[in-house]
């Protein structure tokens, strides 16, 4: 583990040295060209600029350190957070990155001191890299971890396919993934069941579990879910599994609205409520509003265009404009927090698991006061929940994650896959990519 304040050079510096894309060949940022001899190419999804990404052939990944696995990838999914790759956070992205953060696959080679894999075991790989030892990381921390942190940018543990703010460090919608910590890291599942029984141990299911418990729900008591997409509704079916009385969840797009429904959420629909959301809310709660709340939404959320605008300006400007301005000012969408902060119950706790970048957001401080709201918030620390969570990925299958996917598309297919999942198209809720 680094000296503290030694920073992300000294340790992911050696973990993942920057290569040359193979297509197109690029020189700049003082990557490295792949070396002599290696010759292979896998397809990878790779970032060209907003809302453009493509797959291309790369350099395959290979051993560079006795700790790293090899993994090859046989489903990896499309998150939400990475339509802010998509759309929004360009400045903090080089053209030739590869994306993605939910994979899993078959173990295809490992370094020397890999004991707790071997070549042929099937294995989920988090989003977070960390390394399992450090201090934050025994506290359960994995999402802080001391090993990867993220220094140089003053962010917490490095993440796989996901900026320059987290690392850069190669994704996982691709045929093969280096993974570093071989021993600690990669979460070994049972051979049998499809993918989408555990691939989901990656994020989805973690960041549900972290976002139910950090609510602090009181046993029957009520939720609202503000955002249905695959979080906000997996964090519903978590809630209900762990004996929430009411779960209620509000959206706007049909296929979510129904799907939350058909899992027993009392669900509503935004565009029937834009007015009268939060009086409606108390009429379901007893007139006092929900014990918890869930933003499941963050900056993602609808109903403020002056903040959506600011956002996509922003990233419409040189990236040497761009980035110190989202850094330094960043402006969110926080309607969805507002709302939160309006309809919980004095007392009350508010979980954020949506996605907020802003740094100068005005928050109403006189309000989240008076009414004592405690609120939680934070990357998932996926190590962290995987005890709880496997014994639910029985043949029971308690939570549905089954038929959790409404689409499964070929890896070649991730640049419709985006866009379909940008625009809510097709009843596109949550999309795997299989290599």
């Amino acid at each position: 583990m680094p000296e503290p304040g030694s920073g992300i050079t000294s340790v992911m510096a050696g973990l993942y040295p920057q290569r040359c894309p193979a297509t197109p060949p690029r020189t700049a940022g003082g990557c490295e060209p792949p070396p002599a001899g290696y010759g292979l190419r896998m397809q990878a999804v790779v970032w060209h600029g907003r809302r453009d990404v493509r797959v291309d052939s790369v350099p395959d990944p290979r051993i560079e350190e006795p700790t790293d696995v090899i993994v090859r990838v046989t489903s990896s999914g499309i998150c939400g957070s990475d339509l802010h790759l998509y759309e929004l956070l360009g400045p903090f992205l080089r053209e030739g990155d590869i994306l993605g953060h939910e994979p899993m696959g078959t173990v295809e080679e490992v370094g020397a001191e890999v004991t707790a894999v071997a070549p042929g075991d099937r294995v989920v790989v988090p989003f977070n890299v960390s390394c399992g030892t450090c201090f934050m990381c025994r506290q359960g921390l994995h999402s802080q971890c001391e090993t990867t942190q993220v220094r140089e940018q003053g962010s917490g543990a490095a993440l796989f396919g996901y900026t320059r703010l987290y690392g850069q460090v190669p994704g996982g919608q691709a045929q093969y993934l280096r993974v570093p910590f071989g021993n600690t890291l990669p979460i070994k599942v049972p051979d049998g069941p499809p993918d989408d029984r555990f691939v989901y141990l990656s994020d989805v299911l973690p960041t549900a579990w972290q976002a139910v418990r950090y609510a602090d729900i009181p046993p029957g008591g009520s939720l609202v879910v503000l955002g249905l997409g695959p979080i906000g509704e997996m964090s519903a079916r978590v809630a209900l599994h762990q004996g929430a009385g009411q779960v209620i969840g509000v959206d706007l797009v049909p296929e979510r609205l129904a799907r939350a429904a058909g899992r027993g959420v009392h669900v509503l629909d935004l565009r029937e409520h834009r007015h009268d959301l939060a009086d409606t809310v108390r009429e379901l709660t007893g007139g006092r509003g929900p014990d918890s709340v869930i933003d499941a939404v963050g900056m993602e959320s609808h109903g403020a265009p002056v903040g959506k605008l600011a956002q996509q300006s922003v990233s419409l400007l040189p990236d040497s404009v761009a980035e110190p301005l989202m850094r330094r000012v960043g402006v969110d969408r926080l309607h969805a927090l507002y709302l939160a902060i309006d309809i919980v119950r004095r007392g009350g706790t508010i979980s954020l698991v949506g996605v907020y970048g802003g740094m100068t957001d005005p928050l109403p401080m006189l309000k989240l006061f008076d009414k004592q709201i405690q609120l939680r918030m934070g990357q998932a620390n996926v190590h962290r929940w995987v005890p709880d969570l496997l014994p639910l990925l029985t043949d029971e299958d308690p939570l549905g994650v089954d038929g959790f996917a409404s689409h499964h598309l070929p890896l070649r297919e991730a640049p419709r896959a985006y866009d379909m999942f940008q625009h809510k198209r097709d009843g596109a809720v949550k999309i795997l990519l299989q290599p």
